[in-house]
């Protein structure tokens, strides 16, 4: 007989948790309410609230509207979303994460604080990513962005340096890449660095590796456009090799399953408990059909 837990830690965050709760709250006003991206990172939560009346759109989509209600993210927003809004009578319910907005508004003070040495504002992220687009706007747009360890070639070592990074990225490369900074700053030239990844989110690897270790086999449940779905997914295919991602019940192979088995379900902080439930359910459902 097959064994089946869930992870009572995955799930949404408390930044996901607050938008969806602020877009079903707005949704039963009954009028439209449109969304500036997808609301979160996974496919079927999407598909959730839109059969409840969200509407997702994008930036150009954004700049045609007025007049009308617009949901912002978790992820935020760069100041310029602010300000067309603003100009085309959009009323903006904002649900950015408190942490992000944090993020923002100390980029926003470092960057406009003026310095008597050229500085670089460095952030340590996913390029493209919403959170990250929102973060290097509080610099007008002048903040370099890694990716990883492999792009600190992108750093002129010889100016003064602020580090920031985006949410949901690796504690443990970041730490690499403040050490590397440290080693290769040119003499009497300012480093500072600010830890601002999301304890959440990075509380998460060590739990998510003793779960996967502590099954046979694991189903990874996230959406794949999901950064933070990317990094917890590889922490369980490095502790247990056995692991598969999944988006939904409909991808889980029968033929992995075996009586006996200790099976595992977990996810990204963009992944819903009902998914997960639902993917426990297809496992005894396909087992039993098989």
């Amino acid at each position: 007989m097959i064994r089946v837990e869930i992870d009572e830690r995955s799930g949404f965050c408390f930044g996901v948790t607050t938008a969806i709760r602020k877009a079903e709250e707005e949704l039963q006003k009954g009028a439209p309410l449109y969304c500036l991206g997808d609301i979160v990172h996974n496919g079927m939560e999407c598909e959730r609230l839109r059969a409840l009346g969200l509407i997702a759109i994008d930036h150009e989509q954004f700049r045609q509207l007025r007049d009308v209600r617009v949901l912002l993210r978790a992820h935020g927003e760069p100041p310029e979303t602010y300000e067309m809004a603003k100009a085309q009578g959009i009323e903006l319910i904002d649900a950015t994460c408190p942490v992000v907005l944090n993020i923002q508004k100390r980029i926003k003070q470092e960057y406009a604080t003026p310095s008597a040495q050229p500085k670089q504002i460095i952030i340590y992220g996913q390029k493209g990513h919403a959170e990250v687009l929102g973060l290097v706007g509080q610099t007008e747009g002048n903040a370099i962005v890694i990716e990883s360890i492999g792009e600190i070639n992108r750093i002129d070592f010889t100016r003064d340096v602020y580090l920031y990074s985006q949410t949901t990225k690796s504690l443990d490369e970041f730490r690499l890449i403040v050490e590397t900074i440290k080693q290769r700053i040119a003499p009497g030239v300012n480093f500072q660095y600010y830890d601002t990844i999301c304890r959440q989110v990075s509380n998460r690897l060590d739990n998510i590796r003793r779960f996967a270790e502590a099954h046979d086999l694991i189903f990874f449940v996230c959406g794949k456009k999901s950064s933070n779905g990317k990094v917890l997914y590889q922490e369980c295919l490095k502790a247990n090799p056995n692991s598969y991602h999944v988006e939904g019940s409909h991808e889980i192979d029968v033929a992995l399953i075996k009586d006996g088995q200790s099976i595992g379900i977990c996810g990204a902080t963009s992944t819903p408990k009902w998914l997960m439930e639902e993917c426990k359910q297809a496992i005894f459902e396909l087992k039993i059909d098989d």
